[in-house]
């Protein structure tokens, strides 16, 4: 890889290990230590993922307008001082004021980042983004096992060694990124997106894939919302339920090698991989509902994690393979939306459900959410008439 993607690399890891310090802990702290209640628990991450979706939008714009580096600049600067202001005044408005913030810088950094990859290794195709993908695994996998260390020890250190981590990530970004070229009209966002979209049959394939893995990533967020409380109300440490995270990452970045083997031979289709995934989340919420032993959420966490495999590579490349020409950041927007929905709507679901029903309802209704994922897969493609003239085969693997 060139010089350049190294850096984007590292600053990608140290940037999400930083943001993983906090992220698995949101809901535990506002439940357990500032005493609000699952709902309102959810309706904060809400906000929270709402002004991701605005700081990512955005960034898109400016990193038309005036480059990758200052873009990152600026949308690191918001949030350390945010994350400064937090590890001051942590009590219960400035909380959620300051977490709203930081949901909106951090926004602000991804589509450069991502843009800036792909500009710097053109000839390496999904490698620059793969590399990132992985990057971003190992910075959960390490800023989750961390950040369970740091708060065993006390819980005040965890805003303080998020924000120590973002300085890190400034210096690198403000020396590294400098010299970085990148071309801006090379990167699309939603915004940008002023023709009207000719091929419906396509976009509308796209959009009830969607409806599934919109479905998907409120299930998926779970882990990080009502589960974590529910295993602090089994005894389960801070520093256990974040070694969860931590084995969710390594996972992601060390078994890659065997779920490729596993797509090649087994998962012939885009759609039978997607739905091989979807059976496998069915399992691990499964396991994880009546799962009271640490054993078993190490469990549940594994088999969910296998899913995710499955599930997450394969949406965007149906979105690739769909996508008209000149269309593509178009669709992929649409993808990274859905997801990003999911975390937005995932907390404030859970929570009610919790709140109104208790853990059982939560677990079977996301398994009805998995099998109503399945069917919209299942018929995505009916209506598609594709040929080798005007697209490519949706019967490629993803891998």
């Amino acid at each position: 890889m060139p010089r350049a993607l190294w850096l984007l690399v590292i600053g990608m890891a140290i940037n999400v290990t930083g943001a993983s310090f906090l992220w698995p802990l949101n809901t535990i702290y506002i439940h357990d230590i500032l005493g609000k209640s699952l709902s309102v628990a959810g309706l904060v991450l809400m906000v929270n993922a709402g002004a991701s979706v605005i700081g990512n939008l955005i960034g898109g714009i400016l990193f038309d307008k005036i480059g990758g580096y200052r873009s990152i600049l600026l949308g690191i600067s918001i949030t350390i001082t945010a994350l400064i202001g937090m590890t001051i005044n942590h009590s219960w408005t400035f909380y959620v004021v300051y977490l709203t913030i930081i949901g909106f810088g951090s926004g602000i950094v991804f589509p450069s980042m991502y843009a800036m990859a792909g500009s710097v290794w053109k000839e390496g195709g999904r490698k620059a983004f793969n590399a990132m993908y992985v990057s971003q695994n190992l910075g959960v996998a390490i800023g989750a096992a961390l950040g369970g260390l740091v708060a065993d020890i006390r819980f005040d250190y965890i805003f303080l060694a998020n924000t120590v981590t973002y300085a890190v990530f400034f210096t690198i970004a403000l020396f590294g990124y400098r010299k970085i070229q990148a071309n801006p009209t090379s990167q699309t966002s939603i915004l940008d997106q002023k023709k009207k979209v000719k091929d419906h049959t396509k976009l509308y394939a796209l959009l009830t894939v969607c409806i599934g893995y919109l479905l998907c990533w409120m299930g998926y967020v779970q882990w990080q919302t009502t589960i974590a409380t529910h295993t602090q109300s089994l005894g389960i440490s801070l520093k256990q339920y974040s070694i969860l995270w931590t084995i969710n990452g390594a996972m992601i970045v060390m078994a890659q090698p065997i779920i490729s083997w596993i797509v090649k031979k087994y998962t012939k289709t885009l759609k039978t991989q997607i739905i091989v995934g979807l059976v496998i989340f069915i399992i691990s919420f499964a396991v994880v509902g009546v799962a009271e032993q640490y054993t078993a959420f190490v469990a549940a966490m594994i088999i969910i994690t296998i899913g995710e495999m499955f599930v997450w590579p394969a949406v965007p490349t149906v979105a690739n393979q769909l996508a008209p020409k000149g269309r593509e950041g178009f669709y992929q927007g649409i993808v990274n939306s859905t997801a990003t929905g999911g975390r937005m709507l995932g907390p404030f679901m859970g929570g009610v459900l919790v709140d109104l029903s208790g853990m059982g309802m939560l677990f079977g209704v996301l398994m009805g959410f998995m099998l109503i994922a399945i069917f919209t897969t299942s018929i995505y493609d009916r209506k598609l008439k594709v040929t080798a003239s005007n697209a490519p085969e949706l019967s490629k693997s993803a891998s």
